[in-house]
């Protein structure tokens, strides 16, 4: 069976509601096997439906045990979740830690739920370079909501919200300064905050801090807050802020508290996206956003096979001599041209 009928084969299990199949795919994508580009293309058309929800935020806030906590809710409900957690690389086999897949044990032999645990393999921005592949394919497999949990490393975070179209944010007390929250702009990409483990010493001041931080300022409903509007920009008069209000939601996840009032507000924000257009426009950025970063690796890929393999090392070669400059070896790169002193014809 040749490898084009073999893919077809495969997504058309996936799309069916074979597990076995669903699983084997994922592993192909993380794995970025050639064939699997052809699956992912066939099931392309058959996305755009599930609810995507990002859950990020510092390590020990105890974002694995809310996203268990929300999933259960969500099943209860009758509602199918593909869970998405990226675990930090392991440094010593290279695959994920699956840390998350002990917490959530009560989601274990439930067949309306499909956990994926994927190594970060390294990438920065909290999330693995084929979470939005891994995204697309459990989108097409007909799960409704799809919840991405990341690594937690902290400022780069904010990659999660080029992917979600809601993104929570989770903080806990006595982890330290809040104030570090608005540094690293984890603040400004939240849709919801949740502070959880709740019933525990400084919660309320917590609340009230994260509370008056909101109050500061504005968030603009389109530009760099969700991606950047690089492709044929639109130049605006006047920003257009996002009339959302952000709220502060306290939960103990692991006592399942608060849980209802964070799926409610999930659904506010959900309804809000719809009523005012904005879902559209996130999806755009959303697309956008992954397109540049798709042609950055493809072009940079081609640059390099069609570059002799010691090229790269001369120049940086020379480069260390000082007799090139960062930016002149670029354009020489560019252009094949590394033949004379300064890089030029």
């Amino acid at each position: 069976m040749s490898a084009t009928s073999s893919e077809q084969t495969l997504a058309t299990a996936v799309l069916s509601g074979d597990r076995r199949a669903l699983a084997r795919l994922i592993t192909r994508v993380e794995n970025r096997a050639p064939d699997a580009l052809e699956a992912l293309a066939i099931l392309h058309s058959h996305t755009g439906r599930a609810a995507i929800v990002g859950v990020t935020g510092a390590p020990g806030t105890g974002k694995s045990s809310l996203v268990n906590a929300l999933a259960l809710a969500l099943r209860r409900r009758g509602q199918t979740v593909g869970i998405v957690a990226v675990d930090p690389t392991s440094p010593f086999s290279g695959g994920a830690v699956l840390g998350d897949r002990v917490r959530m044990v009560d989601l274990a032999g439930d067949s309306g739920v499909f956990i994926r645990s994927m190594a970060s393999r390294g990438s920065l921005g909290g999330l693995a370079a084929t979470t939005g592949d891994v995204v697309r394919v459990l989108d097409a497999a007909g799960f409704a909501v799809i919840l991405v949990e990341t690594v937690g490393a902290g400022q780069s975070e904010v990659e999660i919200a080029r992917m979600a179209h809601t993104t929570v944010v989770v903080d806990a007390p006595g982890l330290g300064d809040e104030v570090q929250a608005i540094k690293a702009g984890i603040l400004e990409i939240a849709d919801i905050l949740v502070v959880n483990k709740a019933d525990r010493p400084g919660a309320q001041n917590t609340v009230r801090t994260l509370r008056a931080m909101l109050e500061l300022g504005h968030r603009l409903r389109t530009g760099g807050h969700h991606g950047v509007r690089a492709v044929a920009a639109a130049v605006q008069a006047e920003p257009v802020f996002d009339s959302w209000t952000v709220p502060v939601i306290e939960t103990v996840a692991t006592e399942h508290k608060g849980i209802d009032e964070l799926l409610a507000a999930l659904d506010r924000h959900q309804a809000h996206l719809r009523e005012t257009g904005e879902i559209t426009d996130r999806e755009r950025q959303r697309v956008e956003a992954e397109l540049l970063a798709r042609l950055r690796e493809a072009l940079l890929a081609r640059l390099l096979a069609e570059r002799p393999p010691e090229a790269l090392e001369k120049t940086i070669q020379r480069i260390l001599r000082r007799e090139l400059d960062p930016n002149t070896a670029v354009r020489a790169l560019l252009e094949d041209d590394l033949s004379s002193p300064d890089g030029k014809g």
